[in-house]
């Protein structure tokens, strides 16, 4: 287990260094996208019956989001429910795949809570980037891709091109607190 989280740790890493190595070469016509001038991801999510919350504090010894630049690192998150209890269950065994993709949706909606309280204003979301989705699985489940799709969905669905993103989903034999699903996510923001 700690050799996989080790691997999927040094996977990241070279993911965001490729991102900022590439990035800046990268052929911006292939890669641009376009914001319609009235487009308003807040009101966005007030039309789709979503209301963002002040993140609870963190469960250990970190913070929910660190800006470096123009990109923010928003720390894994699960489902956390509005009385402070976790959706739990291993997916597979416990909930099927309907299920986990709406704990994979509150999770969103956690991280782009943690994302609001960090930059103030979802507006300045230029992209997000990169999602990485763990999937508390058991080991004969492999559609952990359908599971993040509650994630994707939500994205694309309040940011449009905005939330398309690159994507990771894999299985974990367990997650903290018997959660179906963790998620992180890096965006680019609007410079300072």
């Amino acid at each position: 287990m700690r050799t996989a989280n080790k691997i999927m740790s040094l996977i990241n890493i070279i993911s965001i260094m490729l991102y900022l190595l590439l990035a800046p070469g990268c052929n911006k016509q292939k890669s641009k996208i376009t914001i319609p001038p009235d487009y308003d991801v807040e009101q966005r999510l007030k039309e789709m019956g979503i209301q963002l919350h002040i993140p609870a504090p963190p469960v250990a010894n970190f913070v929910h989001a660190v800006r470096s630049n123009n990109l923010v690192f928003l720390a894994g998150h699960g489902p956390l429910k509005q009385d402070g209890t976790w959706v739990t269950g291993k997916v597979g065994r416990d909930m099927d795949i309907l299920e986990a993709q709406e704990a994979a949706r509150l999770t969103t909606i956690n991280l782009l809570s943690s994302l609001k309280a960090e930059i103030g204003d979802l507006n300045k979301v230029k992209r997000i980037v990169k999602v990485l989705g763990m999937v508390n699985s058991d080991e004969t489940f492999t559609d952990q891709p359908q599971v993040m799709n509650g994630c994707s969905d939500l994205l694309v669905s309040v940011f449009g091109d905005r939330g398309r993103h690159a994507r990771s989903a894999v299985g974990m034999a367990s997650l903290p607190f018997g959660i179906p699903v963790e998620i992180e996510m890096i965006l680019e923001v609007e410079d300072r």
